[in-house]
């Protein structure tokens, strides 16, 4: 599900070069403008059908070319999910509070996905380039992935497809769509991030930030002790969760079943999500007025981020696991994100805002290394002229996207896809590798 403020929706984002005010201390109402709509539910795009080419013409004598399908021809790699896996924030290279082409790696066209380049085939599903999709080196990728997707499909206001088989005027549920790509594909790898969104991640967010602008910090109104946050995280909703996922994963393997694949043709990968913030410790920023917000783009008490990490994250990914283990498949893997942003996560120690760390833009040498890779929560930033959407607010940027490329890209281990657990290489030096990538560590899982 993806809400986002209440001001005139845009087809795209303006990429507008713009100077912004320093944040004036005001009423506590100017702060709250908007910010009630804080989404982290975001982004998968639909794909035309590619046509498949036609060999040229073979003496008659010559068998014909098997077209490519399962098994047969180019090797290709699907991504399905939410927002954590379709490349939302993907356009922003770090953060800076006064001026917004310091951080745009992408451009306005960033989410631009339809066949001609133009627009986004589902508006919303913000479905960047840099997703992690794309990992090169002879295999084609294919983005099915939706911001603000749940396991099933939605058709409210912003057409959401899940990971089923709806068909309507709409459009299409995620598992058809890989079932019809894999028919003329030779799909080997599918990757999935699912469950954020059923756990209401994106009001759990909301209502963190919401108490945080509205108590002061000698009667602090925590997040997490809500009742409309504590029941996404009873021992029932857990269970009922990660029943939906595994029927999302029996989904995905039931189309690729239908599409003609056996099992040994191909690897199912369950992809956990990343910690987008440290524990409170970690932040840089004051707990003590409204810089943490208004600077930072991080307004949580300490105590709500330290259970975010303790309590909140571990329950999600738990439920994803333990789903890959429900589904009893053979050809199952597992790249379990939790620690793949440690140490470039927003706020952090060691990180900043390009005016923070003294770096003209994100082309800047030692970019990746001293800016953040998980993008802003932002509230009054997205009001007018603004290039910037609600929805992508503490989801992984341009940087993160790489990186979790770099990942994936080490799981599927020249055709041999293994599990593993992801890190930063080089934390504290972060390097780019030669393709651009940050340079990441695939580890046994924990």
């Amino acid at each position: 599900m993806t809400t986002h403020l209440p001001s005139p929706d845009r087809s795209g984002p303006r990429r507008t070069r713009r100077t912004r005010r320093p944040f004036a201390r005001r009423p506590l109402s100017s702060y709250l403008t908007g910010c009630l709509a804080v989404s982290l539910a975001v982004s998968l795009a639909t794909v035309a059908a590619l046509a498949v080419a036609v060999p040229a013409a073979a003496p008659a004598t010559a068998a014909p070319l098997p077209a490519d399908g399962p098994g047969v021809g180019t090797p290709w790699v699907v991504t399905l999910g939410d927002s954590y896996i379709s490349g939302e924030a993907g356009r922003w290279a770090g953060a800076s509070n006064s001026d917004s082409d310091r951080a745009d790696a992408l451009g306005p066209s960033a989410y631009f996905d339809n066949a001609s380049g133009t627009g986004e085939t589902i508006p919303r599903c913000h479905r960047a380039s840099s997703a992690e999709a794309y990992i090169g080196g002879g295999v084609e990728g294919l983005n099915l992935a939706c911001s603000g997707a749940t396991t099933a499909t939605s058709t409210g206001t912003n057409f959401k497809p899940g990971i089923d088989f709806y068909e309507g005027s709409a459009g299409k549920g995620q598992a058809r769509m890989l079932q019809e790509a894999a028919a003329t594909r030779n799909v080997r790898m599918v990757v999935v991030s699912i469950g954020g969104n059923d756990f209401e991640f994106a009001s759990v967010v909301q209502s963190c930030v919401v108490n945080f602008l509205t108590s002061p910090t000698w009667w602090k109104n925590y997040c997490h002790d809500d009742s409309s946050v504590a029941a996404n995280f009873t021992a029932a909703n857990v269970a009922d969760v990660r029943s939906r996922v595994v029927g999302a994963l029996d989904n995905v393997a039931t189309a690729m079943s239908n599409a003609g694949y056996s099992t040994s043709q191909w690897t199912l990968v369950v992809q956990t999500y990343p910690s987008p913030v440290p524990n409170g410790s970690g932040i840089r920023y004051s707990e003590s007025g409204y810089t943490r917000q208004s600077t930072g783009g991080c307004g949580l008490w300490n105590r709500d981020a330290d259970w975010a990490n303790s309590t909140a994250l571990p329950t999600i990914n738990g439920a994803l696991l333990g789903a890959a283990d429900d589904v009893g498949l053979p050809n199952v893997r597992t790249l379990d994100m939790t620690h793949a942003f440690d140490g470039k996560r927003l706020c952090e120690n060691g990180v900043g805002l390009y005016e923070e760390v003294g770096l003209p833009s994100w082309q800047s040498a030692g970019a990746v290394d001293r800016t953040e890779w998980v993008n802003q929560i932002r509230t009054v930033s997205t009001i007018g002229d603004s290039p910037y959407y609600v929805q992508e607010s503490l989801h992984p940027s341009y940087w993160g996207q790489l990186a979790m490329r770099n990942c994936l890209r080490q799981v599927w281990n020249a055709g041999s896809p293994r599990s593993g657990s992801c890190t930063v290489g080089n934390l504290g030096a972060a390097r780019l590798t030669p393709s651009g990538e940050p340079s990441m560590v695939l580890g046994p899982l924990e």
